[in-house]
């Protein structure tokens, strides 16, 4: 049995999208579109995650999401079986963070809260 600490963070106990929506819509003013027939989040507009549900057959369902300059590297560099370079928005320093492999939902809440701060207005952020 979970503990209480665990039932009370987004997400615990759902499946991968279900666990990702519920850390991306608790960020605020975070809205959630379908866009090249997946969900995508934004605030004010702005895309900071964006499913990856085996785009164009890979093999993967994933999250896509902004990172500082030089992270992308180290990261798919670290862990290449669960940080890869995502197409189109990965040569701008997009990551993409493999979702369907026991994830740590503690690292996968991290990078997207640093996603969201990224591209939030900073009276949105919550650093």
């Amino acid at each position: 049995m979970a503990s209480s600490s665990r039932s009370k963070r987004p997400g615990s106990g759902r499946a991968p999208l279900g666990r990702l929506r519920a850390i991306c819509m608790a960020l605020p003013e975070a809205t959630e579109k379908i866009a090249w027939g997946e969900p995508t989040w934004r605030v004010n507009g702005k895309l900071f995650a964006q499913l990856d549900d085996h785009h164009h057959g890979a093999d993967h369902l994933a999250v896509w999401l902004p990172a500082p300059l030089g992270e992308q590297e180290a990261m798919v560099f670290t862990d290449p079986a669960r940080f890869f370079r995502p197409p189109y928005v990965g040569p701008r320093g997009w990551v993409g963070v493999r979702i369907d492999r026991r994830p740590n939902w503690t690292v996968v809440t991290k990078l997207v809260e640093q996603a969201y701060r990224m591209v939030a207005a900073p009276s949105q952020r919550r650093d």
